[in-house]
Order: structure tokens, then C-alpha cells, then sequence
């Protein structure tokens, strides 16, 4: 599992970090997002379903993002 470290960096930052680093990795694998952006909470699962990728929980500063396409 790869972790992408965002912790002190205010929205939209940690999205934009995660839609960077998603096509690096493997249909299915997780990504663990640290962001402790109170933003976060809404915003990386929201993007999640905007994209079709999987938001497996979490919360500040941990959310757990898998790969689906």
C-alpha cells in the first residue's frame, strides 16, 4: 500500500495529489491519504464517487482510497 503524505496542505491540494498519484498504481491496490485538511473528510470521498474509484473509510488524518479503474 502506497501512502501519499498531505498532511499540512489545505484543499484542493490533497486531491489533486491523489488524482496525480492514482494512475501509478494497480487496478485494486489502496492508497492511505494523510491530510489532516478538515476539507479531507469530504472532499476525497466525494471525489471518489465522482471518479468510480473505491473509498474504503477512514478519517483525519487516514483515509484509505482503492484503485477500481
Amino acid at each position: 500500500m502506497k501512502t501519499l503524505d498531505c498532511l499540512g496542505r489545505r484543499c484542493p491540494v490533497p486531491v489533486i495529489e491523489l488524482a496525480k498519484a492514482l494512475p501509478n498504481l494497480e487496478v485494486g491496490d489502496l492508497i492511505e491519504v494523510l491530510s489532516d485538511d478538515p476539507a479531507s473528510a469530504n472532499d476525497i470521498p466525494a471525489w471518489c464517487r465522482m471518479r468510480g474509484q473505491g473509498f474504503e473509510g477512514g478519517s483525519a488524518p487516514s483515509y484509505l482510497v482503492r484503485r477500481l479503474s
